[in-house]
């Protein structure tokens, strides 16, 4: 099967960039699209005027509907495949878009970001496996996390749109920015139309003649090129290995097995659930209300500087998106976590003097912190999951472990932004504490229990849990050893290494069909 509306090579590997970045742009505005909404006069009056506690499920259940839909998909995703769980994604958008924008009460509202998420949550357990099954292994961190950094600027489009539709008179101030949803939606499904399908899904599947023809579509080379050859052999060993030439039944995900599936699942689950309870949601969601309500800020004023401090979030999603492959996966988590914690310490401190009479410069002074906070996030804890997830799991677990690591996200997103409006308002100063202690314990947890998988393939990283007694760890600190003595090539120079033969190929069959262009080849 042939994908020819992007053509071949380079520029069928940026549509498929686009196209996973495209849906992170929608996810990040669905995310930030309510924090300036939830303030609105008109929007209030037509929820009827809900308590914090109801408010605080208004905003949420769409939490619950993306943990739903990765409930979803880890029930269909294999069936569906990469591309078409995809479309069946921007459907349920659309449909929750539609639902949401017309609303004219509470429960309408329920119903629609319900609905919302279970698309968003299809769409973020896909897109990252499907970006990391289709790129090389020493960019594979930078463009997974590039999708991070793009959710950065759906928030933030979608927050500004908000303030500027603050200054406008009746409910279109509310449902236009809703309805807006639909345009990333459709952008999506027109781009998924002219995408390939994971090669490694279609191997995984016995579909091994479509799979090689997307190898060759997308690196633009030949069938017996040596790469496409090497990725080829790579893929059928690593399916091989982990026992299975199908789809896998669920049961085994959860199975003591020679690859420690279980494990690395549990893994994929941790590191989504430290991307939500360090607190990231309180500043999204929720940070105009937490300036005027804990800092004491006006409505104004509040809508602005929030605005000013989601920017940060995006500033700091540029770190991993370009160095993510040369820093690592491990080092970011722990030093962000580190700063996260500290923000929310001095948060904490500086709001604790309500009441006296150095209340308002040092609550002034916290505001410092929350841009501290959405910096260090976006450089760190934001990215970094969404391409660790994918990576960590075996090919046959890949989809369903997948869905399962980003129901963590979900649900502790749900958790966090459901009692976040309470947070607020009884424990105030307090409740950072919470955030300040959870950041801390993330550090010890990624050091013991998380191996670095920077410039690793997928098939290496399955064999870091091949050998029983040692920690993936260390096997995965001594390939890197290895790596810099010289006694084990890179990808990069493996690469680099098969340029002659590339060349002369080229130079030897320049008439054929299939040999056009030397562009770029993926390697895992």
């Amino acid at each position: 099967m042939k994908f020819n509306l992007f053509g071949r090579g380079f520029p069928l590997q940026l549509a498929i960039t686009v196209c996973c970045e495209m849906a992170f742009i929608l996810f990040g505005y669905d995310q930030g699209v309510f924090s300036g909404i939830v303030g609105n006069k008109d929007f209030l009056n037509t929820v009827n005027h809900p308590s914090p506690g109801k408010l605080g499920i208004i905003v949420s259940i769409y939490n619950l509907g993306c943990l739903t839909g990765c409930i979803v998909n880890f029930i269909v995703g294999e069936t569906l495949g990469r591309r078409r769980a995809m479309w069946f994604a921007m459907v349920w958008v659309i449909v929750g878009a539609a639902l949401q924008s017309s609303a004219y009460g509470q429960a309408q509202i329920f119903v629609g970001r319900f609905v919302t998420g279970i698309g968003t949550g299809i769409d973020t357990s896909t897109v990252p496996m499907y970006q990391a099954e289709l790129s090389k292994a020493h960019q594979r961190g930078r463009l997974v996390c590039s999708e991070a950094l793009f959710v950065g600027v759906g928030i933030v489009t979608a927050y500004w749109f908000d303030y500027g539709m603050n200054f406008t008179a009746g409910d279109i101030a509310w449902r236009l920015p809703i309805a807006c949803q639909v345009i990333f939606a459709f952008v999506v499904i027109f781009l998924v139309f002219g995408l390939p399908e994971s090669p490694r899904h279609l191997y995984n599947t016995g579909r091994s003649e479509e799979g090689i023809q997307v190898l060759c579509d997308v690196y633009d080379k030949h069938p017996d090129n040596p790469q496409i050859l090497k990725e080829q052999d790579d893929i059928l060993k690593a399916i091989k290995l982990e026992g299975s030439v199908g789809t896998s039944g669920w049961t085994r995900l959860f199975r003591k097995d020679d690859i420690q599936t279980r494990k690395r699942i549990a893994l994929a689950y941790g590191m989504q659930f430290m991307n939500q309870m360090g607190g990231i949601n309180l500043v999204v969601y929720f940070i105009p209300t937490v300036l005027q309500d804990n800092v004491g800020l006006t409505r104004n004023l509040s809508l602005l500087l929030g605005g000013v401090i989601n920017v940060m979030f995006i500033i700091g999603s540029f770190v991993p998106a370009f160095l993510v492959d040369r820093i690592g996966r491990r080092q970011p988590m722990m030093w962000g976590s580190f700063g996260l914690g500290i923000s929310m310490m001095l948060i904490s401190i500086l709001l604790s003097f309500q009441g006296t009479s150095v209340q308002k410069p040092t609550s002034s002074a916290s505001v410092a912190f929350f841009f501290t906070y959405m910096l260090i996030f976006g450089a760190s804890v934001n990215c970094i999951p969404w391409c660790y997830v994918p990576e960590i799991l075996p090919l046959h677990a890949r989809a369903k472990g997948t869905a399962i690591g980003i129901s963590s996200n979900w649900t502790w997103n749900f958790f966090v932004v459901m009692i976040t409006p309470t947070l607020i308002a009884n424990l105030r100063w307090k409740g950072y504490l919470i955030f300040m202690c959870l950041n801390f314990a993330f550090i010890p947890l990624v050091y013991f229990c998380y191996p670095e998988t920077a410039n690793l393939t997928l098939e290496e990283i399955d064999h870091l849990y091949t050998e029983p007694g040692r920690q993936a760890r260390y096997i995965a600190r001594d390939i890197r050893k290895e790596r810099k003595m010289g006694l084990r090539p890179t990808p990069q120079q493996l690469e680099a290494s098969r340029q002659p033969e590339l060349a002369e190929e080229k130079g030897s069959s320049g008439s054929m069909e299939h040999v056009e262009g030397s562009g770029a080849e993926l390697k895992e």
